[in-house]
Formats: structure tokens, sequence, C-alpha cells
């Protein structure tokens, strides 16, 4: 039984690991780390029981603990703009935005494609407030 627990446990090791090489959520990666300590026990000749509960544990403390630390310091993939200032500004059309269709206005001395959010055309020189920022266009609502 002992043998065939470490086997047990070196695959979990294993598939754990692949699992979080595939996904990158962090989530499976804890498993594998509980695995070892498993792993360790069975070598040891610890009770399969006691192996199957220490590897719970360890595990779902380190998938509680430790993951949003670890999370929250690989934050890699958020790129700081500043583009996000603009929502909430007014700006001024400087081309015609028809429904469906993308137009242009200025903001900040800057020109930006820009799409309407309502449901009526926005004329050139009518000022419009930013809603939101989709790609490179603003989306633009007209001013009442």
């Amino acid at each position: 039984m002992e043998d065939f627990m470490i086997i047990i446990w070196f695959a979990v090791i294993i598939l754990a690991a692949l699992i979080e090489i595939n996904t990158m959520d962090l989530a499976s990666i804890w498993f594998s780390a509980g695995a070892l300590v498993a792993f360790i026990l069975a070598i040891a000749g610890v009770n399969p029981f006691i192996q199957i509960i220490v590897f719970l544990v360890v595990s779902l403390l380190l998938l509680i603990s430790i993951r949003p630390i670890v999370k929250n310091y690989l934050k890699t993939n958020i790129i700081s703009t500043n583009t996000d200032r603009l929502v909430g500004k007014v700006a001024v059309c400087t081309k015609n935005i028809n429904i469906g269709e993308r137009g242009e206005v200025k903001i900040d001395g800057k020109y930006w494609l820009a799409v309407s959010s309502g449901d009526k055309n926005i004329l050139i020189d009518e000022k419009v407030e930013v809603l939101a920022i989709e790609g490179v266009k603003l989306v633009v609502d007209r001013i009442s």
C-alpha cells in the first residue's frame, strides 16, 4: 500500500503542475504542493488516511492564504495608459457621429475615433461626454 500511495502522490504532483502550466490561474499549484507533503509522508510510511488529510489541509490552506498574495504580486498584464482619465470629460465632435458609425471628437487637444452610445446622430461642434473607452475609440453621448 505504501508504494501505491507514493505513486499516487507523485502522479498528483505532476498532474497538478501540468494543469497549472496550462491554465496559469494559480489554483492547482497549491494542490501540487499539498501532494508533495503527502508524498514525503508516504515515503516515511505514514498512514494513508493521514496523508489524505494532510494533503487536503495543506492544499486548501495554501490556496486560501497564499494564492491572493501571489496573484496580486504577479499582476503584470495591466498596462497603465492614463486614458481612463478621459472618462467623464467633455469633448467636441469634429466629424459627425452617425448611429452605428464612427466619427471623431477632440479632447485635451487630441483627436479620437468615437461612437455614439445614444440613439441620435451627433453633429460637428456638439459637446459630448466620454462614457467609456473601447480599444482605440471613445464611447460618447451628446450633452443635453
